[in-house]
């Protein structure tokens, strides 16, 4: 899998680019707030549909214009792709792969695969729930298009139900419609707990072999699924799944209404990551937790070559500035198959250690070096 080159209309700061990209490496340098993170962004925008950075696509268009264009030349499965998004312009937001529209964005991974790793990555161990569920699912968004239609649902069920649960003490009668999203919920949810249970099976295993690797044999990582408390086997039935959700939110009924707020539900799952049977989270030192935060992302980039049968572009947004030497050229030495790019402020720096493509980014136009 690689992307041959992009187009960028009117994106972030991008007035109007083509680039072209090396199919192993592409070393992307410049000072700051110039550009090379907005490259990488729309990369992803290429394989999701939506930005990992913002929560509207407004946020993505050039000051004072109507819209963007991106689009993305990519190679996979033997074949050549060409996918297109187009937003503003007076116009609904529109998809395209090989000029046909695409229903849904997620369709996007069928083509392009990315694996995205920032210095804020740095502490996905140390952070809350939230940061290592926002992981799992960028993960299972882009290899299970099943799992992606689900999340949406659960998230779109979720925001009415808080609505609900906001608005009853004013409008008691509210309370009889909780059935049913529950039910819907629960249903939705199951489906959720079916893959991310399989997809931290898989990621535990390439993960401890990359920990284990990294700390020269003398830690090791174990990865916990951690959902309601009433999921006797989060691999079990989906009807059993659902009844056991369906119990978990009856137990919590009236600590919801009286709170205001939704606390059933694979919403609130966790991965718990252990290192040598103790919490990481709590007991890790900084090496520690950076050591298994990249065990982590590189265990996630070998799960998406085991579905898809190819790498994944891994995009490295001036990380390796952040890691101790013996963990660059651990990277490094990971990173030799499959095409990635990798940002940093000095050219120098990776371009002795690498070999590919160097790029110079600088107010928002790219020149390959």
């Amino acid at each position: 899998m690689r992307l041959d080159n992009i187009i960028l209309e009117d994106f972030r700061n991008y007035a109007s680019q083509r680039v072209d990209f090396n199919p192993s490496c592409n070393v992307i340098y410049g000072e700051n707030a110039q550009g090379k993170t907005n490259l990488l962004e729309a990369m992803v925008c290429l394989s999701t549909g939506k930005s990992h950075r913002t929560r509207t696509d407004r946020e993505l268009i050039r000051f004072d214009q109507g819209g963007f264009h991106l689009e993305g030349s990519i190679h996979t499965r033997d074949r050549d792709f060409t996918s297109c998004i187009e937003v503003g312009f007076g116009k609904k937001k529109k998809i395209t792969v090989n000029q046909i529209p695409v229903k849904a964005a997620s369709e996007l991974s069928a083509v392009l695969n990315t694996v995205f790793f920032s210095p804020e990555d740095l502490q996905l161990i140390k952070e809350g729930a939230s940061s290592r569920r926002k992981f799992i699912d960028a993960s299972l968004c882009q290899l299970r298009p099943r799992y992606a239609a689900a999340l949406s649902e659960y998230q779109r069920l979720h925001e009415h139900k808080t609505r609900i649960l906001r608005d009853c003490a004013d409008r008691p009668d509210l309370i009889a419609t909780l059935p049913d999203f529950n039910l819907r919920m629960a249903e939705t949810g199951a489906i959720l707990i079916h893959y991310r249970s399989r997809f931290i099976k898989m990621l535990s295993s390439f993960a401890a072999a990359a920990h284990g690797e990294c700390s020269g044999g003398k830690e090791e990582l174990v990865l916990q699924y951690r959902t309601v408390k009433t999921v006797s086997d989060p691999f079990g039935d989906h009807k059993l799944l659902v009844i056991q959700l369906l119990e978990h939110q009856r137990e919590h009924h009236y600590a919801e209404i009286s709170s205001r707020q939704c606390l059933s539900g694979p919403h609130k799952d966790d991965l718990e990551v252990l290192l040598n049977g103790l919490s990481a989270r709590t007991y890790a030192s900084q090496g520690q937790t950076r050591t298994a935060a990249l065990s982590l992302k590189l265990a996630a980039r070998e799960i998406h070559k085991e579905i898809i049968g190819e790498y994944p572009i891994l995009l490295l947004d001036d990380v390796l500035s952040e890691l101790d030497p013996k963990r660059q050229e651990y990277v490094l030495n990971r990173i030799s198959s499959g095409q990635v790019f990798i940002t940093c402020c000095e050219e120098d720096r990776l371009h002795s250690l690498l070999k590919g493509n160097v790029y110079q980014v600088r107010n928002g136009v790219v020149t390959q070096r």
